[in-house]
């Protein structure tokens, strides 16, 4: 079993160096089967994000997952992880207070879901991202390789509890192309998060009406023992597939990472 106290060498995943837009990446592969972008949570790819990744791997698909901030495979320390997060906050490729925005990187993302689509086939690419990269995979949807987008804990803007991290044009576009394809976008949060709140899920309700699938975990789902950055500066349940997620049968939580894996499944198998 994975010892998720300490860094992980993600050895099981090709390491590659991606250029796209003129930028190169860093991009952990692994798997077999239609793409999906899994996007880390602040302050990086955690032992607990690639624990995800695995789980998305062995349900069939090959897993891209982008190295966008922080130590790849790193259980950072409180501070490092507090620097991380203050030298994101301020980096051109993120919009991490302004509403009404996307941030820069999605483009290099949707890119990377053309070339995901391209290299393993099927009807589409799946993307997930959490926390700070919550909102990623809705911009995505302007990529029409993109099919099956999760919104675990959308952070940002994290100044305005209801603003929405996407342009406005763009969210009318992907709104656009739910209702032509039918289809939906799936998000969670637990009840008590500070920062992706109540008044999220309503907006996006409200620009997205049903093709909006938001779902609310009770607080008590949440697991207790997490890392120290998340001790120290999330002291509140918050990430829902990875350090709050319990790793026991029946609970809401690996219940939840369940139904991402079906939504994977339904949205990408070969039609």
């Amino acid at each position: 079993m994975q010892n998720l106290t300490q860094d992980d060498a993600l050895t099981d995943f090709e390491s590659r160096e991606i250029m796209l837009n003129d930028v190169a990446k860093k991009v952990f592969v692994s798997g077999c089967g239609p793409a999906v972008i899994v996007m880390t949570e602040m302050p990086g790819i955690s032992p607990h994000v690639a624990r995800f990744a695995r789980w998305v791997k062995e349900a069939g698909f090959t897993v891209y997952m982008p190295s966008l901030f922080g130590r790849d495979g790193a259980v950072p320390t409180a501070d490092e992880g507090a620097a991380v997060f203050q030298r994101v906050c301020v980096s051109a490729e993120f919009r991490a207070l302004a509403a009404n925005e996307s941030s820069p990187v999605t483009r290099w993302l949707m890119a990377l879901a053309r070339l995901a689509h391209a290299e393993c086939g099927g009807p589409g690419v799946g993307a997930i991202g959490m926390c700070f990269t919550g909102n990623f995979a809705l911009t995505m949807m302007l990529e029409p390789a993109v099919l099956a987008p999760v919104l675990s804990q959308p952070s940002l803007p994290l100044n305005e509890p209801a603003g929405l991290e996407i342009a406005p044009d763009e969210l009318r576009a992907v709104k656009e192309r739910l209702d032509r394809e039918n289809l939906t976008v799936l998000a969670y949060r637990f009840a008590g998060d500070r920062i992706c709140r109540a008044e999220r899920f309503a907006a996006y309700t409200k620009a997205l009406g049903d093709r909006f699938i938001g779902k609310t975990l009770p607080d008590d789902a949440a697991n207790g023992d997490v890392s120290p950055f998340f001790a120290k500066h999330v002291p509140y349940p918050h990430s829902v597939v990875t350090q709050h997620l319990i790793d026991e049968a029946g609970q809401p939580t690996m219940a939840a990472r369940d139904e991402i894996l079906a939504f994977f499944a339904a949205r990408l198998s070969p039609r």
